[in-house]
């Protein structure tokens, strides 16, 4: 599928400073949020974790559960309905919260490994 398909839009997210890693939002898994969060692009952002695994930021975006769950593979996207917070999976993770997936990181998972609390994230739509 090419980045103007219907059903996924590819996003970046940028560690300023550090890196930008590719992503797609992926519709069908959340249509509701995925397109809330995709009208409020730029979204920016500190860093934080939940644990060693998630790291996620805060945001202003409000948009309740959808398709909720609490199981996520290395790589996946969510949102965190109770907090407005984008979380990105750095491994496969059983959480103890419930939230709403809605992509995947396409490349340079790693490089969230790099990252410290603090460091800003900024997650906007690729463009050519």
């Amino acid at each position: 599928m090419s980045s103007a398909s219907v059903s996924r839009k590819q996003i970046i997210l940028e560690i300023k400073g550090k890196t930008k890693i590719r992503c797609d939002l992926k519709r069908h898994l959340s249509p509701r949020t995925v397109g809330t969060i995709l009208r409020s692009l730029p979204l920016e952002g500190h860093a934080h974790f939940l644990g060693k695994n998630i790291a996620y930021f805060e945001t202003m975006v409000d948009s309740g559960s959808e398709r909720s769950t609490k199981k996520f593979k290395k790589g996946d996207i969510a949102f965190l309905s109770s907090a407005g917070s984008i979380c990105f999976f750095i491994e496969d993770v059983s959480s103890g919260k419930i939230m709403t997936p809605i992509g995947k990181i396409l490349e340079n998972i790693d490089a969230l490994k790099d990252i410290k609390s603090g460091d800003v994230f900024c997650l906007y739509e690729e463009t050519a």
